[in-house]
C-alpha cells in the first residue's frame, strides 16, 4: 500500500510529465504571446508599389507617387470560388495606403456635373498589370461608417493559428485589399490604374419634383426587365434597423427605424448570386426625380460584416412607394427614396 507522501509525490511526477508532453498544445500559445495583439507575432513582407496612373474624370489626371500617405492596416481571412468549391487562401495583417486618401485630392471633372453633380454615381475602377479590372463606388470608398478597409497593400504578415501552427503562402506584389469581401476577388495583385468615371447612364433631374412617388420598382439586368415589383414579397422576411440618419449637405434629419427586406435576397430570387458576386458588377438605383446612386455588387452581395441594403415600402406617401437604406453608410445620401428602377450592369472589360 503506498504512503500518503509518496503518492503525492508520484501524482506531482505524473502531472508535470503530462504538462510537458502536453506543452505544445497548452503551453506554447502562452509563449510565443508577448502582449494582447495577435497580429504582431510574425514579421512583415513588404510589397512594394512606387506611383499609380490617375485616370477619367478629375481635373489633374496622371502618374502619382505614393509617398507621404498614413499607412492603414486591416485583418483578412481570404477565400476565393472557383466553380462551386471555396477555396481558402490565408488569415493575412495587411498594411497599405487606403483609397480615400489616395483619392481624397483628387478634384473631380464629372462629365454629367451639370446635370447630377453629386459624386454618389459615380464608378472606381482599378487595372492591375494583367489587365484584369475589379469595380468600386465612390461612395464605397468615402461614405461608409467605418472608412479605410479598401487598401492598396504594401505590407503583409501571416497570421498563423496557435496550436497547428499552420501558415500559407506570402503574396509576391502589392495588391489591391477590400477588407469586407469575405469572397476576395477584387483583390487584385499590382494595380497600375484607377480611373474615376460617371455611370453612363443618364437621366435628367427634375428638382423639387412634386408629387415624389413612383408605384413600382424595375428590375433591369443589363438592358433587360427582368421583373417589377409593387409590393415587398411575403416569402422575405422583414428587418428593422435603427438609424441617426445623416445627410452630407443638410445634416441631422432625426432618429429613425427603417423596416425593409434585404435587396440581396429581394435581387437573388431573379438572378444568381455567383453573377452578382463578379468584381466587375455594379448597381445603379435611379429615383422618380432622376436622383442616383451606384452601388458595386459586392457592397451589397459581398460582405463580412452583416451589415444590409434594405428596401422599405413607404405606402402612398411622399418620397414612396419604394425607398432604400443603406445601413453601412455614415451619410444618407444614397439613401435613395420614390426608387423607380434598379440598374445591374457590368463594366467592360
Amino acid at each position: 500500500m503506498m504512503k500518503k507522501g509518496k503518492g503525492k509525490i508520484c501524482s506531482l511526477f505524473w502531472l508535470i510529465l503530462v504538462l510537458i508532453s502536453t506543452g505544445p498544445v497548452f503551453g506554447q500559445e502562452v509563449l510565443a504571446q508577448k502582449n494582447n495583439d495577435f497580429y504582431d507575432n510574425e514579421p512583415f513582407k513588404a510589397l512594394p508599389i512606387s506611383s499609380l496612373e490617375i485616370a477619367g474624370e478629375v481635373e489633374a489626371a496622371g502618374w502619382y507617387k505614393l509617398v507621404d500617405l498614413p499607412l492603414h492596416q486591416v485583418i483578412v481571412r481570404e477565400a476565393r470560388k472557383i466553380g462551386d468549391k471555396s477555396i481558402f487562401i490565408g488569415a493575412y495583417v495587411y498594411q497599405g495606403y487606403s483609397l480615400f486618401d489616395v483619392l481624397k485630392n483628387q478634384i473631380l471633372n464629372k462629365k454629367n456635373k451639370e446635370e447630377f453633380s453629386s459624386p454618389i454615381d459615380l464608378l472606381v475602377i482599378i487595372q492591375n498589370k494583367k489587365g484584369e479590372k475589379a469595380i468600386f463606388s465612390w461612395g464605397e470608398i468615402f461614405y461608409p461608417s467605418v472608412l479605410h478597409r479598401l487598401i492598396i497593400a504594401t505590407r503583409v504578415a501571416p497570421i498563423i493559428p496557435s496550436l497547428t501552427g499552420e501558415s500559407w503562402p506570402l503574396p509576391e506584389a502589392c495588391k489591391i485589399v477590400a477588407a469586407n469581401d469575405p469572397i476576395s476577388e477584387r483583390n487584385l495583385e499590382e494595380p497600375i490604374k484607377i480611373t474615376v468615371q460617371s455611370c453612363p447612364i443618364n437621366y435628367p433631374v427634375i428638382k423639387s419634383k412634386k408629387p415624389l412617388f413612383s408605384d413600382k420598382v424595375k428590375i433591369i439586368y443589363r438592358d433587360k426587365e427582368i421583373t417589377s415589383i409593387n409590393s415587398l414579397p411575403k416569402d422575405i422576411n422583414t428587418i428593422t434597423l435603427p438609424s441617426v440618419f445623416f445627410g452630407r449637405g443638410r445634416g441631422f434629419h432625426g432618429l429613425r427605424e427603417f423596416k425593409g427586406i434585404p435587396l440581396r435576397q429581394l435581387i437573388g430570387k431573379y438572378l444568381p448570386i455567383d453573377i452578382l458576386n463578379q468584381k466587375d458588377t455594379y448597381l445603379l438605383f435611379v429615383a422618380d426625380d432622376g436622383y442616383r446612386a451606384v452601388f458595386s455588387a459586392a457592397e451589397i452581395f459581398n460582405r463580412n460584416d452583416g451589415a444590409e441594403v434594405l428596401l422599405c415600402q413607404l405606402g402612398q406617401a411622399e418620397g414612396g412607394r419604394f425607398s432604400l437604406y443603406p445601413s453601412f453608410d455614415f451619410f444618407s445620401d444614397r439613401a435613395v427614396k420614390a426608387l423607380k428602377e434598379i440598374h445591374i450592369l457590368k463594366i467592360d472589360n
